[in-house]
């Protein structure tokens, strides 16, 4: 067994391992990175070798996990697409609005090689993707050249309770396993159950460390920091003021829209309209549609049904009278530049009748973090096309988090009894810590932490 890291950075990144098992070449993940423009944004697919590639496996719909699916395509043409059903809906929506994305960043940043695909080239590829249930083994089949007899290994997508369609992979060898979390969340939020990892075991664990370097504080749970988020949109509103969530467009947003909803059905918000974003509202009604299929909670609370959800046109964030109290849930969360969440937060910022409330994380470098590390009455620089600001607006963060803890992942190994867990989509702290608790808690337990390029025979 080999496995190769494919993610250009250090820190979260771009999500994307090359796994050899067997003779077979499978890729897990094909994103881009968050923080990178172009082609340095993309994977070292350049280190996943020849074109021989067996098949990709995709863990969510996230676009660090997703985002560079096309260039992935390209470089590898005989590989199998395979992800999950609920992914499968999700997906096409997702690399299209990305190339939405690129061509502006093109048009209004000069970035010439964007985009990195084009919306054709989504249409043709997406003939290759494959949707598979939950819990179902599946084979996949290598290209003939490649082949070395025998069977070739399996995967299993097993609900990772992230966001719609996300997974855990478990891939099968004939000798040996492996098994990837993805991004994962142990704990039910308000929609999605939490994942359905019951009696996973491998040999090999390749693990997210997103929060490694976040204790969870004494006496936390999710029920206080909802009513907390309740009672402080309500402050806002009783002044008067506009609260602006900023949150991710496919997850985030529509567990948010579900906590209002809830907290208006019980009478403890005043029912009122909700402003989001267009790709926020496409989503939230796939939500709606696969709500079906998917393992949550409140299976018939509709979105559309139980809000008043109106799209925030882009002309409007500059022109919509910010008086008598206003909530949005608005993209992107980490307030990147020319995104909804950005340009309203610059109207907000100065005002202090106004809330700005974080529920997820938000990278340092970030017009988000910068805004999130900032103090009441000081001037920053919020962005580049912001400029400098002086905040006077309330900002306050909630642990509403869709990523399991660091004490949930580090039970998770000790179920899971891998012989080597591989650390990895962390910074480098958090993977650090994980490395130390591990040692600490398994000793027994090989500890890989192959940097962007490497490889590790674990």
């Amino acid at each position: 067994m080999r496995i190769v890291n494919l993610n250009p950075g250090t820190d979260v990144g771009a999500s994307s391992w090359l796994v050899e098992l067997d003779g077979h070449r499978l890729l897990l993940d094909a994103g881009t990175h968050p923080k990178r423009d172009g082609r340095s944004s993309l994977p070292l697919y350049g280190q996943a070798g020849g074109a021989d590639l067996d098949a990709i496996a995709l863990s969510h719909c996230h676009l660090d996990h997703v985002g560079s699916l096309p260039v992935a395509m390209r470089r590898f043409p005989k590989a199998q697409v395979l992800m999950p059903e609920l992914s499968y809906f999700l997906i096409e929506r997702v690399l299209h609005n990305s190339v939405n994305v690129m061509t502006r960043q093109r048009d209004e940043l000069g970035l010439r090689e964007y985009p990195l695909y084009t919306h054709a080239e989504v249409d043709d590829l997406a003939a290759r993707f494959q949707g598979y249930k939950y819990s179902r083994e599946i084979q996949w089949l290598a290209h003939p050249k490649t082949r070395t007899g025998g069977r070739s290994p399996t995967i299993e997508f097993y609900d990772a309770g992230h966001a719609l369609g996300s997974a855990g992979i478990m891939v099968r060898g004939p000798q040996e396993t492996v098994f990837y979390t993805g991004d994962v969340s142990f704990r039910d939020q308000t929609l999605l159950k939490g994942a359905r990892f019951e009696d996973v075991k491998a040999d090999v664990l390749i693990m997210e460390t997103t929060r490694g370097n976040r204790p969870v504080p004494s006496g936390f749970t999710r029920e206080a920091e909802t009513e907390r988020l309740a009672a402080a949109i309500n402050a806002v509103l009783k002044r008067k003021g506009c609260v602006l969530i900023p949150a991710f467009a496919l997850g985030r947003t529509q567990e948010i829209l579900g906590l209002l909803a809830l907290l208006m059905q019980a009478g403890r918000l005043r029912r009122q309209a909700v402003y989001i974003g267009g790709l926020g509202r496409v989503f939230s009604e796939i939500y709606d549609l696969e709500a079906h299929r998917t393992h949550r909670q409140h299976s018939s609370l509709l979105l559309h049904e139980a809000l008043n959800l109106v799209v925030l046109e882009k002309a409007q964030t500059d022109t919509l009278r910010l008086s008598g109290g206003r909530l949005f849930v608005l993209t992107a969360g980490m307030m990147t530049e020319r995104t909804a969440s950005h340009d309203l937060a610059l109207r907000m910022i100065g005002d202090e009748r106004h809330a700005i409330f974080f529920v997820g994380y938000a990278d340092p470098a970030t017009p988000g973090g910068r805004l999130k590390a900032s103090q009441l009455g000081q001037t920053f620089t919020f962005s580049a096309a912001g400029g400098e600001v002086t905040r006077r607006c309330e900002v306050a963060d909630f642990d509403l988090t869709a990523h399991a803890n660091r004490d949930e992942l580090l039970e998770f190994v000790g179920l899971v009894a891998p012989r080597a867990v591989v650390l990895g989509h962390g910074e480098p702290d958090a993977r650090r810590w994980f490395a130390q608790a591990i040692a600490r808690r398994y000793p027994k337990v090989k500890v890989c932490q192959p940097g962007p390029g490497e490889s590790v025979e674990p």
